[in-house]
């Protein structure tokens, strides 16, 4: 659903009382985060012009792991000629494809990845001491070993960033599959997780997003950050049943005030680099837990799914008045998805229900409230080397008449329903090594925009060059993208990939 940019960006930011409340971290624009959610694009799953779906490397679906035949590969649900696309975008590996390891290597594949990123502001911040965004290089090296019915995958990636915290690592994936039958797999350890249909937005898409990567301009890829789970699969002719348990609770990356501002419903102004937000995450191992299910089969040729989750808002929704710090009250959510051709392109309907557990009613201030989100996609080849994706999003607040009586004087307040229109267009140049394209979110109720247009270049088969832009736009400082209106920035980038 949204959300992106940075997960549903959405209202969050209006409804937050009078302290950092879920209106308070900066919704990210993907599943439109509402106004609980860090403002972030609600949803940003899915293809964008940058998104994984347009891009060669990642518009393809991902390879087997290494010792599964396509023999192995599980059936297709009943009724479904070819296979159902990626979930938008977010496909983990950009690189070109890596070249397989000679027999008898101990390894069966090695990859190595290298980028250089910089990026800076259109207009001075305030809120930040420096108008760089990003300065950074970026080492990513994966392996992968295959023997009889099991994988070990690995990938980390080691960062030198020029602002702030020099040195670091981030182990984005280290799991087991074991593959029991041809019917049932089972996957162990830290891993990229998605589904749902949305192209940048995320309604049922619980796992977490870093929305600072997205909204500084890193590649799309790390708008998925990783898990710590357990995933079993099993895959019949009558349908196919997925469970995703994480022990202990994995939030989003989202917007803290370190790199980009937003803004404080509580002051009434933008809160940066020298007032960042501080959370208090549930994190009991075994206690905290989360657990998501989905349940998937082929009506047609149109792919339906139900989806079950329990565990916490993934971004701070909610306040804790003692401690002045913000929180991530409990969460269900309940939702459904179909897929499929129509006409020309490809229809996606998406929906779900966000019953905030520790606030029933809606009258508590210091939780967010429920919402019901919706989706509408649909994209299809417009020319030549040119295709497009139209998207309409709402989200609506369940208790809005309870919101509006204990919202604190002062606060800005969110809309009923948040609607958003996203567009997508991406140019393929030059037998395809020029990719041009562009990704608009736009919110007629908050009048308000974000725009992400991107050009990459293909320097021979490793090289590749890539300039892009987060431009925000808005005519109110305490919407969900007219918040980040001071942080619009460029970028480029070069990378190298063997």
């Amino acid at each position: 659903m949204i959300l992106l940019l940075l997960g549903s960006i959405g209202a969050a930011a209006q409804e937050a009382p009078p302290e950092p409340t879920p209106a308070d971290s900066p919704a990210p624009v993907t599943a439109p985060e509402s106004a609980a959610e860090p403002a972030l694009p609600p949803g940003l799953a899915g293809p964008d012009g940058e998104s994984p779906r347009d891009q060669p490397e990642e518009a393809t679906e991902p390879e087997l792991p290494a010792g599964l035949g396509a023999g192995q590969e599980p059936a297709l649900p009943g009724g479904l000629g070819d296979e159902p696309a990626l979930p938008s975008g977010l496909g983990e590996d950009p690189s070109p494809a890596p070249a397989p390891a000679s027999k008898g290597d101990w390894m069966d594949r090695v990859r190595l990845l290298w980028e250089a990123r910089y990026g800076s502001r259109l207009d001075n911040d305030p809120a930040q001491r420096d108008d760089l965004t990003l300065l950074e290089t970026r080492l990513q090296l994966a392996a992968e070993k295959a023997w009889s019915r099991h994988v070990l995958e690995a990938r980390v990636d080691l960062l030198a960033d020029g602002l702030e915290s020099g040195l670091e690592s981030d182990l984005r994936q280290l799991r087991w599959t074991w593959r029991a039958s041809d019917a049932l797999d089972l996957q162990v350890g830290r891993q990229i997780l998605t589904w749902g249909t949305g192209d940048l937005l995320f309604i049922n898409d619980l796992f977490p997003k870093d929305w600072q990567s997205f909204l500084l301009g890193r590649k799309t890829e790390y708008l998925k950050a990783p898990s710590d789970a357990l995933r079993l699969g099993w895959f019949t002719e009558r349908g196919n049943v997925e469970i995703v348990y994480t022990p202990q609770f994995d939030p989003d990356r989202f917007i803290t005030g370190e790199r980009l501002s937003f803004f404080d419903p509580a002051s009434g102004s933008r809160r940066g680099r020298d007032q960042r937000l501080r959370t208090a995450p549930p994190d009991d191992l075994w206690q905290d837990d989360e657990i998501a299910l989905r349940l998937s089969d082929g009506i047609g040729s149109w792919e339906v799914a139900l989806y079950g989750y329990s565990g916490f808002w993934k971004s701070p929704a909610g306040f804790d008045p003692n401690s002045g710090r913000a929180t991530f009250p409990r969460l269900a959510v309940w939702g459904a998805s179909a897929r499929g051709p129509w006409g020309r392109g490809i229809a996606s309907f998406e929906a779900g229900w966000y019953d905030s557990r520790d606030d029933a009613d809606g009258g508590d201030p210091t939780v967010a409230n429920g919402e019901l989100r919706a989706l509408a996609g649909y994209e299809l080849e417009l020319g030549r080397e040119l295709t497009g994706g139209l998207q309409l999003y709402a989200e609506q607040l369940l208790d809005h008449d309870a919101y509006r009586r204990t919202l604190p004087a002062g606060v800005p307040a969110r809309d009923e329903t948040r609607l958003l229109v996203t567009v997508r267009l991406t140019q393929r140049l030059r037998q395809q090594t020029v990719r041009l394209s562009l990704f608009t979110f736009w919110s007629p109720t908050d009048e308000d925009a974000y725009l992400r247009p991107r050009l990459e270049f293909d320097l021979g088969d490793r090289w590749r060059f890539e300039l892009g832009g987060n431009l925000f736009l808005g005519t109110e400082p305490h919407t969900f993208f007219g918040q980040f209106e001071d942080n619009s920035s460029l970028y480029t980038a070069w990378r190298y990939a063997r």
